[in-house]
């Protein structure tokens, strides 16, 4: 290739360009196919248009299996063909963002959740057909794993908040109620799921009542850093990556969640603000979870590039 000045991959000087700008050319140079359409469809010309949308439907086909599930290392830290929950899970959060979560495509996804769960309707986080292919370390497979709230809740609360009506939904409420009414010790990911049932399922007066008792636990067990200037204050959960910490905005990733009631107004700021620093140089957001293979960290960082402009443009902040 001849030279044409400046080298198509120079990372931009980061005081020279917008937020947005600087992600974009970090999307463009790192991410996979999915995450470049999602880009688009969310912040580029055309945004939130019908053919954005079809862009990001047909890059996630190629990640569809044939029981109805998802597999191929959608959610980075599980590789091979099979079809798993957390796949799946990610899959349906894809079709939410473009408002695409029904049709056929969500029968299909309900019918393969409902061959893999427990009799009361819950979801491993890893079926036992991960065996034999790489998988994060920290996400053991053993067979008869049992139903987790962490797989089950985020799935059951975007079905119900897209009018998804399946017989299986019927148990895996019925499972993910139980399970959060009932948490006392937790950890971080577990309590997002919990916010992610909760702000979808249809009994709404319930889940103000689940969510305050929520949030009076992540305050007294300290799963919140509110101030990002001392997160020495804050314990890491146990299994965690060192500085694993989780934030506010973790938790209420947009303003109209249940879990935004948790934290002052200050103490949101303040989450915002640490969010808004994080990015880098290149323009991507960090992993902040264990990193355990090169490729798996360089495939989830336009992952969360993504989800950490969401969160600010959602809050309004500035981002272009």
């Amino acid at each position: 290739m001849a030279e044409t000045g400046a080298s198509p991959d120079a990372v931009p000087s980061p005081g020279a360009l917008s937020p947005l700008a600087r992600a974009e050319h970090f999307v463009w140079l790192t991410a996979r196919v999915l995450e470049q359409r999602r880009f688009a469809y969310h912040f580029l010309d055309g945004a939130g248009g019908d053919a954005a949308a079809d862009a990001v439907e047909t890059a996630l086909t190629s990640y569809a299996t044939g029981d109805g599930g998802y597999g191929y290392a959608l959610e980075p830290d599980l590789r091979g063909p099979v079809s798993q929950p957390l796949h799946t899970g990610h899959a349906l959060r894809v079709l939410d963002s473009i408002r695409r979560c029904g049709g056929q495509r969500v029968e299909r996804v309900c019918r393969y959740l409902t061959s893999v769960s427990t009799p009361e309707g819950a979801l491993p986080a890893i079926h036992p057909s991960q065996r034999g292919y790489p998988s994060a370390p920290f996400v053991p497979v053993v067979d008869n794993p049992p139903g987790e709230l962490l797989a089950t809740g985020p799935v059951v609360g975007l079905l119900h908040r897209n009018e998804v009506w399946h017989a299986w939904l019927f148990r895996a409420t019925d499972f993910c109620w139980a399970a959060v009414e009932s948490l006392e010790k937790s950890h971080p990911y577990e309590i997002q799921a919990a916010v992610a049932f909760l702000d979808g399922v249809p009994d709404r007066s319930r889940a103000r009542a689940a969510a305050d008792r929520l949030g009076r636990l992540v305050r007294q067990q300290r799963l919140a850093a509110l101030d990002p200037d001392d997160l020495d204050a804050y314990p890491v959960a146990p299994g965690y990556a060192p500085g694993e910490h989780h934030f506010p905005h973790d938790y209420a990733k947009v303003p109209e969640s249940l879990a935004r009631a948790w934290f002052t107004d200050a103490e949101m700021d303040r989450s915002l603000d640490f969010l808004a620093r994080e990015q880098q140089a290149d323009g991507g957001w960090p992993v902040r979870w264990r990193q355990w293979a090169p490729g798996t960290a360089l495939e989830s960082r336009p992952i969360v590039t993504i989800e950490a402009l969401r969160t600010l443009r959602a809050y309004g902040r500035p981002i272009t």
